[in-house]
């Protein structure tokens, strides 16, 4: 029978995490934290607390990573927690209003990257082919091979880096610049707002930019050593993101004049546009930067998450199409597929990527939500014996558990109502399904 196979070591799964989480998040969000905080100061200030609010759920993620290195993540650990219906609604849930929809977004705006060069594919129907073509390209990588995918993946997280830094030093040039000092506007959408509030709807905004640390825990048991790789690779990547985020937010708000920055919410943001001494060659050299970036994470993504349905599927969970390995190369090729072709078709979803945002955002954070809470009913476990320990783990899991409340609350602040609104009837419709599963599994177990 053919097994899944441990063949990512370290260089691989930094490659994955880095690769999946800096994608489009940082071009496309830059404008949104911005408009949502209220200045450019505002908005470093919501990227360093983005960031660093991640740490204590990365803690209690390293622990359940190393307690059982395996296929699942979320699903694995709320059904060992002793909830097979939260198993499966987080699965039901990530399949349709986060990990596929990130491979939409990602793929189209890797394309809108380039509008630079074709001004046609800012949002076109060649805007949609072209990302139709990365999607298939990259699909048929990842089912012949996870470590070909894997050494993709490191390559392009390489080029992907150095234009970021770049950015960075070149915003230390403007510190001077009056754009970066704005006063935060105080009164938003005809409200009132403190700016606790503003700070709060700034965070949120920054969730697509962050997400993608977890994912790695969804393939676990392809990884070498995962007991000391994950948390290194875990704890390490998240710092590194988190200065990255906050040096570029602050070269874009110092170069970017703020309201020119908001004008562009829900398009691409490119600050190297508006650099006075090459702005044509700069322009066009992020934009290919920001391609490759995106394909990047397009990748990641394609790679990492069909792991979870492929694990769902194989307990009779899930539709039992999705569990299939393929008998020569060893990968869930039939999850990859599938979900690949689901992309596809959400590329021509209605409403643009601002409702993909916010659909995605309202998901993305129930489910954190109810993989940080598993951690209480974990630990209560005998074949819970993790190799890394997070430090006051109550506090961290707490943390984690607030933080996630809290953001849902800014939720509904930065994004479209619609988009946010179709995520939940979407999730909602995970608790037929799930009794459809379990009444056909009972089924099949009392044949046999």
């Amino acid at each position: 029978m053919t097994e899944i196979r441990r063949e990512l070591g370290m260089s691989h799964v930094l490659g994955i995490i880095i690769g999946t989480v800096i994608g489009s998040g940082v071009f496309i969000n830059l404008p949104i934290v911005q408009q949502a905080s209220g200045s450019p100061l505002m908005a470093v200030l919501a990227w360093f607390i983005g960031g660093l609010i991640w740490l204590p759920q990365i803690f209690i993620l390293s622990e359940m990573g190393t307690a059982y290195p395996r296929q699942g993540f979320g699903y694995l650990y709320l059904q060992k927690a002793g909830s097979p219906f939260l198993g499966f609604l987080y699965v039901w849930t990530v399949f349709w209003t986060s990990d596929t929809p990130s491979i939409t977004i990602l793929a189209m705006a890797s394309v809108a990257a380039l509008d630079i060069f074709f001004p046609v594919l800012t949002d076109s129907i060649w805007t949609r082919i072209f990302a139709i073509a990365i999607i298939s390209i990259l699909t048929m990588v990842h089912v012949r091979s996870v470590r070909q995918g894997g050494r993709l993946q490191f390559a392009l997280t390489i080029l992907k880096i150095s234009p970021l830094i770049l950015l960075s030093f070149l915003g230390l040039g403007f510190i001077k610049s009056s754009n970066i000092f704005l006063i935060p506007h105080i009164i938003s959408n005809g409200a009132k707002s403190t700016w606790f509030a503003l700070l709060i709807a700034g965070v949120s905004g920054t969730v697509w930019s962050y997400a993608g640390f977890p994912n790695i825990l969804y393939m676990a048991g392809e990884v070498k050593n995962p007991h000391k790789i994950l948390p290194r690779a875990l704890i390490g990547s998240t710092i590194f993101v988190t200065l990255t985020y906050t040096a570029v937010s602050f070269a874009t708000g110092a170069i970017v004049p703020h309201d020119v920055l908001v004008a562009i919410s829900g398009g691409f943001a490119n600050p190297f546009r508006y650099l006075p001494f090459f702005a044509t060659f700069a322009g066009a050299f992020l934009a290919i930067a920001a391609f490759i970036s995106m394909v990047g994470a397009t990748n990641a993504c394609i790679m990492v998450q069909p792991r979870i349905q492929y694990a769902m599927a194989r307990d009779g969970l899930f539709f039992s199409i999705f569990g299939k390995l393929h008998p020569r190369f060893g990968t869930p090729y039939t999850s990859i597929i599938l979900q690949s072709a689901i992309a596809i078709v959400l590329i021509f979803t209605p409403g643009g990527i601002g409702n993909l945002l916010g659909y995605f955002t309202l998901s993305y954070i129930l489910q954190n939500l109810l993989v940080y809470a598993s951690i209480f009913w974990l630990k209560k476990r005998e074949d819970y014996k993790p190799s890394y320990h997070s430090p006051a783990w109550k506090l961290m899991a707490w943390l984690s558990v607030i933080f996630q409340l809290l953001l849902l609350y800014g939720t509904f602040r930065a994004y479209p109502v619609s988009g946010v609104l179709a995520a939940c009837i979407l999730i909602l419709t995970g608790a037929p399904v799930y009794a459809y599963f379990r009444h056909n599994h009972q089924n099949r177990s009392e044949t046999f």
